[in-house]
């Protein structure tokens, strides 16, 4: 076959290369690349074996003509003395200058060709195989067990190739992750989302050609690393984009996916699968290493340090936001909200949904809506929402008195039942200010708080003590500055 027979691209001059990596070395040779398997054996495959690697290079171009039927033409023998002696993979030379990632290098605009890519992947995950064995591959315990079997393949490079201090906050806080995330993870495998996909979605196999993207290379000795929640797929690319320099290129990705295929998943998803795969390069480095290839140790430290960021910007929240009526609770926790695109619940929201309307007489403290028996639903109610979120792996701000120890001792209870980090904020301001705040609330029908500077009296006297919160002094300060006090505090607390 001639190379103008090679659909989107013109005649080949690149000269003739051989690519080696961990297990597979690449021969360049004119329009076409032979991908040979090395002998070796790792914990996730084992190619020793002749009649192992024929049936991997067989596997390898069955899964990848899901996706570039034109570039994997199939599997030769290598013969030796006129005997077969091994098998390789046969392809279509792709050129390397039509790389995503040399694109991305070079400072391209990628906009258009990321559409596409995330066009044929929504397309591709949509046709893609499912069933319970491949659902069980995204479940709590399979994740667990995959992070856990990571962990053994670079614990012998801990100390020499990756920093040890930076190992052991990313194994806390990969199975947190996976610990409190069951209602999620529950969710997108009864959503199908989660299907036998491409597992290895990198830049450097991406080519953006005359005709359309072409997407190589998944992932066919390990069924567990190939059949994954579709926004492990896509994370996998955002990472490397990211990696390549071009943060807002991974977030327009994310979106024109989420767009394309009508799928809506949290951003602690995504960060949890962006460290997953950023670990496994890691990992994948460390190997390297061990084989010679020169700056595979320097990749290997840096992938290791994106995986622990990604980790960290997925941890979850639960951020109680507290305090007497009018010291400018609600403000806090609706800015705090925005700027933090979490969700916020209010109290004072659930006591309309479960009291009914308001009366034309507002109730004092501790009658109607606001008698113990009711404020116990408001509060229960409150929290239980919260749970639901934090368990979908949405962070949440609650907005409430918190009066009464008790009910902070509950929500305690599900930050940790949910492996949620907790923030507590306590507002506060002179009574003076406070009663201000409230009556000039109450005579432009601003809120629907229905407090009084009498409810903010009783209210006072009735408050337990709250010696764990941090105290916001609210007091001449604008709603922009309280929040930037608390975001700060948010993020002191976050990272001790």
């Amino acid at each position: 076959m001639g190379r103008a027979d090679v659909p989107g691209y013109a005649a080949t001059t690149q000269p003739a290369a051989v690519v080696e990596t961990h297990v597979s070395v690449l021969f360049f040779l004119g329009d076409l690349v032979y991908k040979l398997r090395k002998p070796v054996h790792f914990e996730f495959l084992d190619f020793r074996r002749p009649e192992a690697r024929e049936a991997d290079c067989h596997l390898e171009v069955a899964l990848n003509r899901r996706l570039a039927p034109d570039v994997y033409l199939g599997v030769a023998e290598v013969r030796m003395d006129g005997e077969p002696v091994d098998h390789m993979v046969v392809m279509r030379r792709m050129p390397d200058s039509r790389r995503l990632a040399s694109l991305a290098r070079q400072g391209d605009e990628l906009s258009a060709w990321l559409r596409q890519v995330a066009g044929t992947l929504a397309a591709f995950h949509g046709r893609a195989a499912r069933s319970a064995d491949i659902s069980a591959a995204a479940t709590g315990p399979a994740l667990r067990a995959g992070w856990e079997a990571n962990f053994s393949e670079t614990e012998p490079f801990l100390g020499s190739i990756l920093d040890a201090g930076v190992d052991k906050e990313i194994r806390s806080l990969a199975l947190r992750w996976v610990d409190g995330r069951g209602p999620l993870l529950d969710e997108r495998i009864a959503s199908g989302r989660v299907c036998d996909g491409h597992g290895d979605l990198q830049a450097e196999d991406i080519f953006c050609l005359d005709d359309g993207v072409r997407i190589l290379d998944c992932i066919e000795f390990s069924d567990a690393l190939r059949c994954v929640d579709v926004s492990a797929d896509v994370a996998f690319l955002a990472m490397d984009l990211e990696r390549l320099g071009r943060p807002e290129a991974a977030d327009r990705f994310l979106l024109d996916y989420q767009e394309l295929a009508g799928d809506r998943f949290p951003d602690t998803l995504v960060q949890f699968y962006c460290a997953s795969r950023a670990y496994v390069r890691a990992k994948v480095c460390c190997l390297r290493s061990q084989q010679g290839t020169g700056d595979a140790r320097t990749a290997a430290s840096l992938f290791h340090e994106v995986a622990l960021s990604h980790l960290r910007q997925a941890r979850v929240a639960l951020v109680l936001v507290g305090g007497l009526p009018g010291t400018g609770k609600s403000t806090l926790a609706a800015g705090l909200g925005e700027a933090r695109d979490w969700r916020v619940l209010r109290s004072d929201e659930i006591r309309r949904e479960v009291g009914g309307s308001t009366d034309e007489q507002r109730p004092g403290y501790g009658e109607g809506r606001y008698e113990p028996a009711a404020t116990t639903v408001v509060y229960e109610e409150l929290i239980r929402k919260a749970e639901r979120s934090l368990g979908l792996g949405e962070s949440v701000v609650l907005d409430a008195s918190w009066v009464d120890a008790a009910w902070r001792d509950l929500a305690r209870a599900v930050a940790v039942a949910t492996s949620s980090d907790l923030v507590e904020l306590h507002c506060v301001t002179t009574p003076e200010e406070a009663d201000r705040r409230i009556v000039r609330r109450l005579a432009g029908h601003a809120d629907i708080s229905e407090a009084t500077p009498e409810v903010r009296e009783a209210l006072a006297r009735s408050m337990d003590p709250w010696a764990s919160a941090t105290v916001v002094d609210t007091t001449g300060r604008t709603p922009t500055e309280v929040v930037a006090v608390a975001e700060a505090v948010l993020d002191a607390r976050r990272s001790g």
